[in-house]
């Protein structure tokens, strides 16, 4: 269990008497099982083609309602699309929202028996194990099931991963010229005081795990002096991508983006060996009672499809027989990805609540409260 700094001890206490190792160690989870295994596990995978899932679905009522975790209504406007022009007589309602609130209302769908979604596609990773204790998950391997490396998914196929999904820091090359930075270290850099966007740790809680493993490797000392940037803090993991982007900003802390080197892209989505960023695999999974399960089983088996997953758009894929472009390796390769520790991050939720309270102290409350100055604290001295 991880302890916190008290607010007047906040800025004088070291990475080690703050953090504890626990809450964001590694552990060991092999990349794929035995033989034996996979062929058991093969045997239960869907058989039936997509057309074939297509045309049941279709008799089943062809409609299908998704709620899909995301920052902003438009998120998943590809993804419909796509699923459109490949099944054109779904009639597919897809809803964007943030992971916790989607929870929430399935949560409340489940107590007033008013269950909305068929599939849900989500970062709140710790409801999806909360939910198949409770049986409200269909257990279900789609096709393709046991390529998938096996921390992306439930061994009874209860949920399954379908995005494998990286979160850093990233630049805008002509904003930076050729002094870019390397790596987080490099953030805290004055000369880009007043030049940095990033999403509220305090708000999402992948965004949480990254700053809370800056926060182990680099001590608080470091946090201090980000917030003495005058980091422009926004709500969504969207919002520094977006700055960056638009030129508004140099540098987006907390954002989505690829590693598949470009010389053509106005940005660089920054991963340095030897400093952490986080990954991890969105997790999706059918409801049990859900109305549509011939058509949530289309879904599945569309998005875990090795024509979609090669056209992610990081270039990851949460197959293990999919090679990443040049230039990358597999998502769990990456060390520094802590692809393991996200989930038990998740499953602590006292932990993840007192990391958002020490980082709403450095860095102001979400509805733009108090900065961390006006609290008694003092970042940079």
């Amino acid at each position: 269990m991880p302890t916190f700094p008290s607010r007047r001890r906040v800025l004088t206490v070291g990475a080690g008497a703050a953090l504890g190792a626990g809450a964001l160690g590694a552990s060991a989870v092999p990349a794929s099982a035995s033989p034996a295994a996979s062929r058991r596990s093969a045997r239960s995978e869907e058989s039936r083609t997509l057309d074939e899932l297509y045309r049941a679905a279709l008799a089943e009522g062809g409609k299908l309602v998704v709620y899909a975790g995301g920052d902003t209504p438009t998120q998943q406007d590809g993804t419909k699309a796509a699923f459109k022009a490949r099944f054109p007589d779904m009639d597919l309602t897809l809803i964007v929202d943030y992971s916790k609130y989607h929870d929430v209302r399935v949560d409340n769908q489940f107590a007033t028996d008013t269950l909305v979604p068929d599939v849900v596609q989500l970062q709140t990773l710790q409801d999806f194990v909360r939910w198949n204790q409770q049986g409200r998950l269909l257990h279900y391997k789609p096709a393709g099931f046991s390529h998938v490396y096996d921390a992306f998914k439930d061994p009874q196929g209860a949920w399954v991963a379908t995005g494998a999904i990286a979160f850093s820091f990233l630049y805008g090359t002509a904003a930076v010229g050729s002094d870019a930075p390397r790596n987080p270290l490099d953030l805290v850099d004055p000369k880009w005081k007043g030049r940095i966007a990033s999403a509220y740790p305090h708000d999402d809680d992948a965004v949480l795990y990254l700053y809370a493993l800056y926060a182990q490797q680099y001590g608080w000392d470091w946090v201090a002096k980000l917030a003495a940037q005058d980091v422009r803090f926004a709500r969504g993991s969207n919002s520094p991508g977006d700055a960056v982007f638009a030129g508004q900003k140099a540098i987006g802390i907390g954002t989505a983006g690829s590693a598949v080197p470009s010389s053509s892209s106005p940005a660089k989505f920054v991963i340095a060996d030897g400093h952490p960023f986080m990954g991890w695999g969105q997790r999706m999974a059918i409801l049990k009672r859900a109305r549509n399960s011939t058509a949530a089983k289309l879904f599945l088996n569309w998005q875990l499809s090795v024509e979609s997953q090669k056209n992610s758009f990081n270039g990851w894929s949460v197959r293990t027989d999919i090679t990443p472009p040049a230039g990358l390796k597999q998502l769990w390769e990456y060390p520094d990805a802590h692809v393991d520790g996200f989930p038990r991050f998740m499953a602590d939720r006292a932990a993840v609540e007192r990391w958002k309270q020490t980082f709403a102290l450095y860095f102001g409350e979400v509805r733009g409260d108090p900065t961390p100055g006006s609290l008694g604290l003092h970042p940079g001295a």
